[in-house]
This record gives C-alpha cells, structure tokens and sequence, in this order.
C-alpha cells in the first residue's frame, strides 16, 4: 500500500470512529423535544430521565361534569402527552377516552337535561386564546361552536340546557392603552354562528356567569382587585344591568361568587363585606340584606355549590392552607355530618341533578389528585378514579408541617415544610425555597408530583412559603404587597432565610429559591436582594421587568395587573417599578439563574425571560435557558414538562447539592 493510500485509509478509520464515538456520546444524552430550545443548559444524561421516570408518571384526575341522568361522569386525565376527557361510567371503571388532542382538554360541560352532548374549550400552543367545541356521544363528531382566533371563556350552560353563554375578549396587546371590552354572547348549541351579542362590559374583569332558575336573568361578576368586586344582574330580554353590590362605609367589598337561590328571590354569595374574611351569605334581592351562613368559620370559604332543587349547599373552608367540605340544609341554615376527608386541597365541587350526590376533587400530600363522591343521604364516600403509577410507594411520601416565622416588621408568615427523611440523608440538609405565583394565591398542602423526587431521592427538604400578598389569610394580609410595598413579599423571604440558618438540621449554606410567574419575579428579587443566601435561582415564566410586563402583557388582563403592581403610565409609579425590576439590578445577580419560558405566553410574554436570560449572559453570570415554542404560561405538555424536569434535577444536583 503506498504512502498516499495508508494516509487516506488512516484517515477515513479516523472519521468512522469518530463518527461511531459521536454516536455513542449521542446516545448517553437526553435528546430535547423538538419544540424546546436551549441556551447554556449543559447535555442531560440519559441516566437522569431513567433514574426520575416513576416519579414522571403520576395521572391526575379531575372531575369535570355529571351526566343529567346517569350516575356517571366526565373527568380530566392526562391521555399520552395531554390531559383530555374521559368517560367514567361508574366507581373505579376503566376511563374512556373520549377527546384526543395534541393540546390540552381540560375543562368539558354535559348538556344539563338529557347529556347526549358536551362543550369543552381548547386553545392551541399554550396561548389562552380558547374556542368551544360541541362533542355529541352518539356520533363522536365534533363541532365548533364559538369564533376562530377569538378567546372564548366564562363558558355555562342555561337551565333549560337549550342555550349556553360566554364571552369573548380581543386578543391584542400591542397597545398599552387600547380600550377593552367584554362581548357576551348567548348561543344556541346546535346552530353554530347564530350566537347573539347581548352586552359590551368595559374592560377584562368579568366573570362567574350564571343564570337565574327562570333563565330570564343573569348573574355576574365584575373584578376589579383582590379586594374589590361587584355583583351585577342583567335581565336578558330588555338587557338593563343592575349592580347589586357596593362599597361599604365607603370602602372595597370583595364577591368570589354568587349564584340565584332556587326561587330566585335571593343569592347565595362569597364575600367578605364586614369580615377580614371571606364568608358565606344570604343576600335578599328585594332588601339587600346580606345574612351571613358561615359565621362560625374564622377562615375564608373559598367556593360553593348549590343543589338543583336549592335545598342543599356544599361549601369549601380554607383553614390555614387545607380544606375542609361543608354541607349546609338551606330551609334551616344548619350543616349536616360530613365523613372525614384526606387534608389536603378540594376542588371541582359539584351536585348530581339528583340533589344527593356531591362530587369533588381531593388531592393529598400522599396521593395524586383522584375523584370522589358524596351521598349526602347516606354519608357514604364513593371514589371514582384511583392512580396506580408503577413503582411508586406513596405511603413513603412525607406530609407537610406548617412552619411560621417573624418578617422584619414583626408580621408572622407561615408556609409548609416537606421534610427528607433524616434515616435516609442525616445531617445538615439542603433546602429548596418554591414561591407560588399570583400573587393574590396561596400554597395549599396537595400532592407535589415530580417534586417528590427532590424529596425523596436528592434529600432536599423543599418549603413552600405564603408570603403576604397570599390569600388565605385575610384581606389586609392580601394587600400589604400592593404598589410600592411591593418588595416586602421579598423580605419575607430574606426573614425565612434567618429562619432556616436558626434550624440546625437545615443547611443554611446550601438555600436555592425557585418559583413560577410571580413566584419567578420573587426568585429574581431574591437573586438581587439577597445574593450571598442562595445558591442558585430558578426563574419559570416570571416578570423581570414590572413595566416591560404590563405593556406587553395581554390587553384583556393589563388594567387588572395595574391594580396589583401600579399603573406604569403614572411617571412616579413608573420609576419606582424601573427601581424595583430585576432587570434593573441585574448585576446583584452573583449566583447561577435557570430560565424555563414558553413561547406564546399571553400573561407574562416571554421578553420577560429573554431580556434577564440577555443581561445575565452580558455579566457573564451562569444562566441556563429553557424555551418551549409550543407551550405558553407554563407547560402543558408532559413531553416538555418532563424534559424540564430532567434540567432542573441537573441543576439542583449541580449547583445546590456540588455535584460535578
């Protein structure tokens, strides 16, 4: 073989291992969804995503809506990648797919009197802007019945079942004083496009629509803050709207919910006129006056349902983070015996047009979210749905302990701790700080999912704060973070740091904060605020510029941020929101920052991320960047939301825990 002939051979050897040895490295790394983009994030080990898997795996269920008939129901349950509808025909049947959509179903209505079809709404990419569709049993054909590329919301049925309503709002935040309005429409479910307008409502904040037992009238509600809403009334025919509500000694009232009694003549209504919190009333439409049902509760009732014949009232009280059902006999306003109920978050409650059965969500530290049922009669507790992820003991999985702690103006704030096991990982152990988002929300002790696993396995001890802002705890507690005292939710964090530096099988060294929406803003402020507590940040879909967000953020929505935040068109307001912005304090930033955003996000756009993700890079700060092109305010889809995961293990192991 000549010279020239062994040079090409050794050559081409060299290319075909190296081809075989790129190959391999391939293999050994997670290869990211097609619509996820990186930037700095390192390649995710294969063994990552095996190690985690069971923890991925969970099935959530939801109640969706009963069937007017039939003792049988809909749910929401992820299906593969989404979470679609499904049958449920008895107790622990089988569910039967009924929706299959690369997006996310999970929200679907029975018609109301005889259930051979349902309404449910999706929206596409994760960018809210919802229509509604008709899925008729018999045939399973599928039909649209609201506008394309219009947001359709405040979906709910008449009585009668032969109309329905909901609203629409444009979808446009190009212009940061452009005038929104509210289009009601009612509409008829089976002739498409022949809906009709029956009232224009100024701005965003109207919701809770619902119609009286006659269905001649509808009742709704106007949002303006946390700390004030309205209670209006239309009559249908002539279209002349009442406000039913006002302020009170010439201050805010707030109304969560209000629906007509059976004889029309009253409403049953959340509020917390006269009381630092939220109660259950009685308000008599002829008087005004309210009768307030839930005066032995020192707790917010956070929701409630009214049985078909109105003799029966199902309730919710949040009592120091976990829910409690109550049912209450309406000719005498007096509670019947409830059995005793996993602590945890209730939801989706919902009377069977029997008036007997009551359906609901429970979701526990121990288990997933899963269905049950209620025979108000026979106090008999029926459950519908059961997960069975393999591999997974959830008898293993730690409930939470309410924790509190003094901020720096003496205010007690409180949250739950999730403990690692100390047999398992003794010794100091680090800790992972997750700030809901909101801010007018709370963190209520359910089932944590994936973040079992930081628990569990990684032997972080994750706590999960209310600082003020929350509700739960009452309304002055909820607006001492409004406009300018914006920045004391953040040094509530900064108190819980010396909180954890005074507990000695905690890690004070070892403190990663994390949160998403406005719990990323906190994650960004801390990052500024206190740089030398913390090992890292993880910013998901949050505000790092509170300007930039509310010219940007969703028209339908941007007067009602103004509330929270402050109107950025005020100039003094402006600057003190420019002062407070981590962008604007971008080079505090000392410790790593993980970036997760979706691309078609209506509520906090993602300039909010690129521009943190921008500046960090300038500073030459480490700054990990996760985006996903098909998702939006958070993901929806367990493809991407798995592939995140997988990241943000990476980064707790590396930057909190020391791994290499």
């Amino acid at each position: 073989m000549t010279l020239f002939r062994r040079l090409v051979f050794l050559l081409l050897s060299l290319m075909v291992l190296n081809a075989w040895t790129m190959s391999k490295a391939e293999e050994l790394f997670i290869q990211p969804p097609a619509a996820i983009t990186l930037n700095g994030v390192p390649p995710i080990p294969i063994a990552i995503a095996a190690d985690v898997k069971r923890y991925t795996d969970f099935k959530p269920a939801r109640f969706a809506s009963w069937h007017p008939q039939k003792l049988e129901m809909l749910i929401a349950q992820r299906h593969e990648n989404t979470a679609q509808i499904h049958r449920l025909k008895s107790p622990s049947a089988k569910p039967e797919l009924v929706t299959d959509y690369p997006e996310p179903v999970a929200r679907a209505l029975y018609q109301p009197t005889q259930g051979n079809y349902f309404l449910f709404a999706k929206d596409s990419g994760g960018n809210e802007v919802y229509r509604i569709y008709r899925y008729d049993m018999t045939n399973h054909q599928v039909t649209a019945v609201s506008r394309e590329n219009k947001r359709a919301e405040n979906l709910v049925w008449s009585k009668r079942g032969n109309r329905f309503l909901y609203t629409m709002v444009p979808v446009n935040r190009k212009q940061a004083d452009d005038v929104v309005q509210t289009e009601v429409y009612i509409a008829n479910p089976r002739k498409p496009g022949q809906d009709k307008l029956v009232a224009l409502l100024g701005g965003g904040g109207w919701s809770g629509f619902t119609w009286s037992p006659d269905d001649k009238r509808l009742l709704y509600l106007q949002y303006i803050s946390a700390n004030e809403s309205y209670i209006w009334s239309m009559d249908i025919a002539s279209r002349k709207r009442t406000r039913l509500t006002d302020k009170r000694n010439g201050k805010p009232v707030m109304y969560a919910q209000a629906e007509f009694s059976s004889d029309g003549k009253g409403i049953y209504a959340i509020t917390d006129r006269d009381s630092e919190f939220q109660r259950l009333v009685y308000i008599d439409l002829a008087t005004r006056t309210h009768t307030v049902l839930s005066a032995s509760i020192s707790w917010n009732v956070e929701a409630f349902d009214l049985s078909r014949d109105g003799k029966s009232l199902a309730f919710i009280s949040n009592e120091d983070g976990v829910d409690v059902l109550h049912i209450m006999r309406t000719h005498d306003r007096r509670e019947i015996k409830v059995p005793h109920l996993a602590s945890g978050s209730i939801s989706s409650l919902r009377w069977h047009n029997n008036n007997t059965d009551l359906a609901f969500t429970i979701s526990s530290a121990k288990h997933p979210s899963d269905v049950y049922s209620l025979n108000a009669k026979t106090g008999e507790l029926v459950r519908w749905t059961h997960d069975t992820t393999v591999g997974i003991d959830y008898s293993a999985f730690v409930e939470p302990e309410l924790i509190r702690w003094k901020s720096f103006d003496g205010r007690t704030i409180s949250g739950f701790l999730y403990r690692a096991p100390a047999n398992k990982f003794p010794g100091k152990r680090p800790v992972l700080i997750n700030v809901h988002g909101g801010p007018e929300a709370q963190f209520q002790p359910g089932f944590l999912g994936r973040n079992n696993y930081y628990i569990n396995e990684l032997g972080i001890d994750v706590i999960f704060p209310n600082v003020r802002g929350s509700t739960g705890y009452g309304k002055t507690f909820l607006a001492l973070d409004n406009g300018k005292l914006r920045e004391d939710s953040v040094k509530d964090i900064g108190a819980l740091f010396d909180w954890i530096a005074t507990h000695e099988e905690l890690d004070a060294s070892r403190v990663m904060i994390a949160g998403g929406s406005y719990g990323g803003y906190v994650s960004l402020a801390v990052s500024t605020l206190y740089p030398n507590r913390i090992a890292g940040a993880i910013d998901i879909v949050g505000i790092s510029n509170f300007v930039t967000f509310l010219e940007r953020t969703e028209g339908y929505r941007r007067d009602l941020r103004r509330v929270e935040y402050g109107d950025e068109r005020d100039p003094d307001m402006r600057d003190f929101l420019e002062e407070i912005s981590p962008l604007n304090r971008a080079e505090q930033i000392a410790k790593p920052l993980f970036v997760v955003a979706g691309k078609n996000d209506p509520r906090v756009p993602i300039e909010e991320a690129e521009q943190i993700v921008a500046i960090m890079k300038d500073n030459g700060t480490p700054v990990w960047y996760l985006m996903a092109a098909d998702e939006g305010h958070g993901f929806g889809k367990k493809i991407n939301a798995d592939f995140q995961f997988y990241a943000t293990v990476m980064y707790l192991r590396h930057y909190l825990l020391g791994e290499p």
